[in-house]
């Protein structure tokens, strides 16, 4: 079969999404090469199709297990033989495991970095090993928000097995740890970005917000979303278990995960969520990258993130189906001062105080927030979202052209090895020792924004950098470099709309509140699921079929047919099964064992 023919057997699809196509084409032509998507975005797509298409079997490198058996789960799911090897099988799982990968049984194989690196002698000597997946890929590198030691020998696999195509895979990596991987990997061939929007999640800051006011909120948004499940992530291990607490004591079923926690307790926290027996999960970010449960509805911040790495991959566990989701991130300077002391301590104190200045202005920013995403990861973009809190309150704006186009101009100038402290010395026309020490003095630009106060300079920098127009080198001791779309500012052929300064709004206030109604009421984002008029009766009905089908057979619900799937039949309403077959995410297979009952009940 085509790759595009198993697309629609396995999986229910017609077509790919953006770059799919020729990532799977490139690994079935033996080529490397290394993928970023967001979460949601379709990365496991690219690996196993061409496993599917190709003889022998797919080796896929996995940091967890709990996300190998997820996987594996979703794969057995769809009709598709994969296994994972790993400390969590006993030793009679493990010999059939073997024998069905020497017999060419199995299409994808599961493994830890460590497990792949001792069985290299051995089982993957003996079988014919289609291509290597390393998934979750900025793990190897000390520039990613999450390295992992033992991912850093992964670069010996091209000298072991020197045909055989490496693809790496991961939804966060700026452009320095993309370098990074590719060099360690001896990754040869092309680099595949896709776009990191996620235009189904909602973004949503809140400042100063004390811990009664954030219960409040969390509470309010749950008792309005009933049967919703979602992630409130905290920076303490403390943090989560009273959080819990204060939700439980609202009558809502949440419970707390973090490392202090036994291994049995976490598999059980994690393994009730995916069943949809636990609503909500308070965690630290020891909840991460095991979490492949497709109809998570909202995730919360309690406490700022280190990282924008950190904050995308967390509310990238909301709306992995492709239906609306909310985000919220709960803000406060306190946040500040814990992160810089986690910064300070980690052994990369310069990367990590970057990364955290960064979180932090887009926390305080007045830009559209997935503009800011977006630019961080660097897909630059001129367009205003309308689904953050931004967007919906847009501040008054006035065009700046000019003066971006004198600070691009300075940066230019100083060929691009100074950092914005002292482009704005140059503007202001200040003798700093580092100006005189350069030559700055005798640039063109130096003086030209004297008018323009050091803050405001500040402000407009910072409205700068989150618009995209240039970007920071961590790796060139955070030198700045203008972007493509920095030098059409500066060539004249766009122009810029600056947020005006509002100086009362920066000033750190503390939020008093006397009546409880004094917190708003969280709501879902209106985005529509499709279009049609969808009966919330019958998706209600769907849902609880779901969950009975899920339960006879040991399946996390969405293992059955996710979210969107429901809202799709609930809005289609398919009369047959052939009729069935046809919504989008439902394949040959689900379409035989599912189709009767899900039409009968729609019949009914």
């Amino acid at each position: 079969m085509s790759p595009k023919e198993l697309l629609k057997q396995y999986f229910g699809y017609e077509n790919f999404r953006p770059n799919q196509e020729e990532i799977i084409n490139d690994v079935m032509n033996g080529k490397d090469c290394l993928v970023l998507m967001p979460t949601g975005g379709g990365k496991s797509m690219c690996y196993q199709i061409p496993a599917l298409a190709m003889s022998g079997t797919a080796v896929i490198v996995s940091p967890l297990i709990s996300l190998m058996h997820d996987q594996v789960e979703s794969l057995k799911a769809n009709g598709i033989p994969a296994e994972a090897l790993n400390s969590g099988n006993d030793e009679n799982d493990e010999v059939i495991i073997r024998r069905r990968c020497m017999s060419g049984d199995l299409k994808l194989i599961y493994v830890s970095p460590e497990k792949l690196l001792s069985e290299i002698p051995f089982l993957f000597s003996n079988i014919k090993v289609s291509f290597f997946a390393i998934d979750e890929a900025h793990c190897i590198s000390q520039w990613g928000h999450d390295f992992r030691p033992e991912y850093s020998q992964l670069g010996l696999l091209h000298e072991k097995f020197q045909n055989v195509p490496v693809i790496a895979l991961t939804a966060t990596a700026d452009k320095i740890t993309r370098e990074d991987i590719v060099s360690q990997l001896h990754l040869n061939g092309k680099t595949y970005i896709s776009s990191f929007d996620r235009p189904n999640l909602s973004l949503k800051v809140i400042r100063n917000y004390k811990k009664p006011d954030k219960i409040r909120y969390i509470s309010n948004y749950i008792f309005n979303h009933p049967g919703n499940a979602g992630v409130v992530y905290c920076l303490s291990r403390k943090n989560t278990e009273t959080v819990a607490e204060d939700l439980r004591k609202r009558g809502i079923n949440a419970a707390a995960y973090h490392a202090g926690l036994s291994n049995t307790e976490r598999a059980s926290v994690q393994e009730r969520f995916k069943m949809d027996q636990i609503q909500v999960v308070c965690a630290t970010i020891a909840f991460g990258m095991g979490i492949d449960k497709s109809n998570v509805r909202f995730v919360f911040h309690y406490n700022m993130p280190k990282s924008i790495e950190s904050f995308y991959q967390e509310i990238g566990r909301a709306g992995r189906d492709g239906a609306p989701a909310d985000t919220v991130l709960f803000y406060s300077i306190a946040d500040i001062i814990q992160l810089q002391k986690f910064a300070e301590d980690s052994g990369q104190k310069d990367v990590n105080m970057e990364k955290l200045r960064r979180m932090q202005e887009y926390a305080e920013s007045r830009v559209c927030r997935r503009r800011i995403l977006l630019n961080y990861f660097g897909e630059t973009s001129d367009m205003h979202c309308d689904n953050c809190d931004v967007c919906k309150n847009p501040p008054k704006t006035f065009d700046g052209t000019i003066i971006v186009q004198k600070a691009l101009s300075a940066i230019v100038r100083a060929n691009e090895k100074i950092h914005v402290g002292t482009t704005i010395e140059i503007l202001r026309g200040m003798t700093s020792s580092t100006v005189l020490h350069n030559g700055y003095d005798q640039l063109k630009t130096f003086g030209a924004g004297k008018d323009v106060a050091v803050k405001d300079w500040q402000d407009y920098m910072l409205q700068m950098l989150q618009m995209g127009f240039f970007e920071v080198a961590y790796n060139q001791n955070n030198a700045i470099h203008v972007t493509p779309l920095g030098w059409e500012v500066l060539k004249g052929q766009r122009t810029v709309d600056l947020v005006e300064i509002d100086r009362s709004q920066q000033e750190e206030k503390p939020v008093r509140r006397s009546r409880r109604s004094a917190i708003p009421e969280a709501r879902l984002a209106n985005v529509a699921v499709m279009a049609g008029n969808e009966d919330a009766n019958l998706f209600e009905r769907l849902r609880k079929l779901r969950m009975r089908l899920a339960n006879e057979q040991g399946f996390p619900a969405y293992i059955v047919l996710s979210d969107k799937v429901l809202h799709s039949l609930a809005t289609i309403r398919p009369h047959t099964i052939d009729e069935f077959g046809e919504i989008p995410g439902i394949g040959e297979f689900k379409k035989q064992k599912y189709g009767k009952i899900f039409v009968d009940e729609i019949n009914k």
